[in-house]
């Protein structure tokens, strides 16, 4: 592991996703304590998308963006909303000059899929039908996310490529849960990891699907044919259950004829960028912000 990354381990809490209730409580008290960057000069405003039911969203708009990107919160797809986010939404803006539609989507168990995914789809939907209002070009519209979010971004392209949706410029998939299916050297070996573990994991997806059988808008890496997606940006982490199934999924990807750029942080953990303080945290979050910059330029 990274020294840096190592030293923060003793302050880490311990997630336990087989308590919902509990683990959005112990999430927010851990957002409230990032700090979030300097936003002067950043219009920031809470929004809500008519849908049924609406979806609250919360737009980060930095002088002169010519793109944006539908950016969904990790969380286990059980915790996260626009406050918990707000740290993360804020830094993509404020590193990448794109306009943030942050989305608050339906939380499971409460909500089981495909409500996050809808809410994410109808937030695409009105980003596109509001670009103008937004600033932005319509056909320079990304999706991204971390973890959870990142396996609805994926969704998301797959849906608005099946159903002719609005077209997607870019999608940016950081640490990704992409597969339900414990198949994986990654899923079956790192039971002990920090935040993520191969039970929290697999508690996600429990709480996600319940009884009802994963399809490819539920787990991306259970889609068969990949053509004609975005060009995709993917992150893993060396010491993260979901590493194996991303790699794959950027390989099939690329052999699909989708361009993607492939990153593989040594030495990290699932989710921790979040400890600013790291030279390699810094470093992610510049290449990321650094992709997103690119894929919306003109």
């Amino acid at each position: 592991m990274d020294p840096e990354l190592e030293a923060f381990l003793p302050l880490l809490p311990r997630e336990d996703m087989s308590d919902p209730v509990a683990a959005r409580t112990m999430y927010a008290e851990l957002a409230a304590t990032r700090p979030a960057p300097d936003t002067t000069g950043m219009e920031i405003e809470d929004r809500t998308v008519p849908a049924d039911p609406e979806v609250p969203v919360r737009v980060y708009r930095p002088h002169g963006a010519q793109g944006a990107v539908v950016w969904l919160h990790g969380g286990g797809r059980i915790m996260g909303d626009l406050d918990t986010e707000h740290p993360w939404a804020s830094r993509v803006a404020a590193l990448s000059g794109a306009v943030v539609v942050s989305v608050e989507y339906r939380l499971a168990p409460e909500h089981r899929f495909p409500a996050a995914l809808d809410d994410a789809y109808a937030v695409l939907a009105w980003t596109a039908e509001h670009a103008a209002e937004l600033g932005v070009d319509p056909e320079r519209i990304a999706v991204g996310g971390h973890s959870a979010g990142g396996n609805l971004a994926a969704a998301v392209a797959l849906r608005a490529r099946d159903q002719h949706g609005p077209p997607i410029r870019f999608q940016l998939l950081n640490e990704a849960s992409l597969d339900d299916r414990e198949e994986t050297w990654s899923r079956r070996n790192f039971t002990d990891t920090p935040w993520a573990t191969r039970d929290n994991v697999a508690a996600s997806w429990r709480h996600y699907l319940g009884s009802a059988p994963a399809t490819p808008y539920a787990a991306p890496s259970r889609a068969t044919d990949l053509s004609g997606l975005p060009p995709a940006y993917i992150a893993t982490a060396e010491l993260c259950p979901n590493r194996d199934e991303d790699i794959a999924y950027a390989l099939r990807l690329l052999q699909a004829g989708v361009s993607v750029e492939l990153h593989q942080w040594p030495g990290t953990f699932h989710g921790s960028q979040a400890i600013l303080s790291a030279d390699v945290s810094q470093r992610q979050m510049t290449g990321l912000a650094a992709a997103l910059r690119r894929a919306l330029a003109g």
